[in-house]
Order: structure tokens, then C-alpha cells, then sequence
């Protein structure tokens, strides 16, 4: 992202964007799957920051989504 952080979503069934490409709020990046060691369809969202696993709400707070 630009600022030392990272974001992950996991076991998709399928991926509408590539590494790399740019995208916007909203916009369908992944369809939800369960995929790997899963026990149903979801979507495992996870932030880094410093390669570190952190809390993903207040980074989503500061960007205007709510959980």
C-alpha cells in the first residue's frame, strides 16, 4: 500500500485482479471460496504492517469502512 503495510484475502475461488494492479474502494477483486484449510466459504482478510500481523480495524476505520 505504499506505507509500509500489506493486505491479504484468502482461500478465494477466484481472483478478478493481478499483484500489482491498482484498485478502488468497492471494486470486486475476489470471489469467496474455501479453498486450503477451510471449513466453509469466506473471505480470510488480513493486514501487515512491518510484516506483522495487526488488528485489521483501525485500518479499515481509517479508510472509512466499517466492520
Amino acid at each position: 500500500h505504499g506505507d509500509g503495510s500489506a493486505t491479504s484475502y484468502s482461500h478465494n475461488s477466484g481472483l478478478v485482479v493481478g499483484v500489482g494492479q491498482s484498485v478502488s474502494a468497492g471494486q470486486l477483486i475476489a470471489y469467496a471460496g474455501s479453498t486450503g484449510n477451510s471449513t466453509g466459504c469466506h473471505v480470510h482478510f488480513e493486514v501487515r504492517v512491518g510484516g506483522s500481523t495487526t488488528d485489521p480495524r483501525p485500518f479499515m476505520a481509517n479508510r472509512g469502512v466499517g466492520l
